[in-house]
């Protein structure tokens, strides 16, 4: 099964997602679009026990697609950040659980795709997490801010948003980015059976607690994420 640029596999009861666009994985609107379907995939499997999105090597995700970006076309900017926001907001409300294989670089919306997912297994290599909008030039959109306040260790919120700190893999951890790291060569396998260790969860009970407990969250999000789209608010200074 394969949506360019996301190629699907089915492991030991788990959905992975190979997240692969021959470059530096960034979240364009193609990459996007492809991310959804394979969540469309995964929680219409009854099968699936949880879905697994893994990076490329040595790069998870670089962050928004810089062509859209610095393109001078302002809705575009909106539109892509806005799609960017509503992916990670659904990551995170997903009615099965997801795991992040992060391999590398994940930097900016990078990063927000980990704060997204329920686990993140990372490489234990040199490679930058994190934050780096204000370092250049851009404010976090709302959304992106209560995603981080939700999931970021509270000592670290300041340094890490503010500050725009980016760390390696083992900062990450203690940061609230990855939940643990591996060896390179071992990131799938430990994402996948991270993943397949959840199949004994329930999946309605599952669902349901995500709602109950992320609910809050979940609807601010979608509530920042439309008054970006009808004001028209761009990301940067």
């Amino acid at each position: 099964m394969t949506s360019a640029p996301v190629t699907l596999e089915a492991r030991d009861g788990v959905l992975v997602a190979h997240l692969d666009d021959g470059k530096a994985n960034a979240l364009s609107s193609v990459m996007i679009r492809a991310i959804h379907e394979a969540i469309d995939a995964a929680e219409g499997d009854s099968s699936v026990s949880a879905l697994v999105l893994h990076g490329r090597p040595g790069k998870f995700c670089a962050g928004f697609d810089l062509e859209v970006m610095r393109g001078g076309d302002l809705a575009a900017v909106v539109g892509l950040v806005s799609d960017g926001g509503e992916l990670v907001q659904r990551l995170y409300g997903a009615s099965v659980p997801v795991v992040a294989a992060c391999t590398g670089h994940a930097l900016a919306a990078g990063a927000l795709l980990l704060l997204g997912c329920d686990l993140r297994i990372g490489a234990d290599v040199d490679c930058k997490i994190g934050l780096n909008e204000v370092a250049i030039g851009m404010v976090l959109p709302a959304w992106a801010i209560t995603i981080s306040e939700e999931r970021l260790d509270g000592r670290h919120l300041q340094r890490a948003v503010a500050l725009a700190e980016v760390t390696d893999g083992r900062g990450a951890i203690d940061a609230g980015f990855l939940d643990r790291v591996v060896a390179a060569d071992e990131v799938l396998d430990a994402a996948v059976a991270a993943a397949a260790g959840l199949a004994s969860l329930h999946r309605r009970a599952y669902a349901g607690t995500v709602r109950a407990l992320r609910g809050g969250t979940l609807d601010r999000m979608a509530a920042q994420i439309a008054d970006d789209r009808a004001a028209g608010n761009v990301p940067s200074v």
